[in-house]
């Protein structure tokens, strides 16, 4: 069982930057790939960007609207995952979660990811 928990959401200004973070409960953190996704009112949630267990191979959406603007990097020692998230723009808000799976394939994609945070609220003020 893993308990995810997020933080470093909030109120920021349009071009602004935020790392949100996800700690995660258990031992065994470091054998789980991690995922971060979104979800905005009245929208699908929608996948943003995943690690690895060891950190070494990462992917990302490949929609044009989040791409090159958000890093995703983990620390086993902490368990924790990191989103930096930057130049950001008021689409990009909405409610962001993490999630883990012992299968990178499926922490990217939401219908089949094992464990979710309760997500953290961003608001990207124009």
């Amino acid at each position: 069982q893993v308990q995810l928990v997020e933080s470093g959401g909030g109120l920021v200004q349009a071009g602004g930057s935020l790392r949100l973070s996800c700690a995660a409960s258990g031992r065994t953190f470091s054998s789980y790939s991690m995922g971060w996704f979104r979800q905005a009112p009245g929208k699908t949630r929608e996948f943003a960007a995943a690690i690895s267990w060891n950190g070494g191979t990462t992917y990302y959406t490949y929609a044009d609207s989040l791409k090159g603007r958000f890093t995703i990097s983990r620390d086993n020692a902490k368990n924790t995952v990191y989103l930096q998230m930057n130049s950001l723009k008021p689409e990009d808000t909405a409610v962001y979660y993490c999630a883990a799976s012992q299968s990178l394939a499926r922490v990217r994609d939401y219908k089949t990811c094992d464990y979710w945070g309760r997500g953290t609220q961003v608001t990207v003020s124009s």
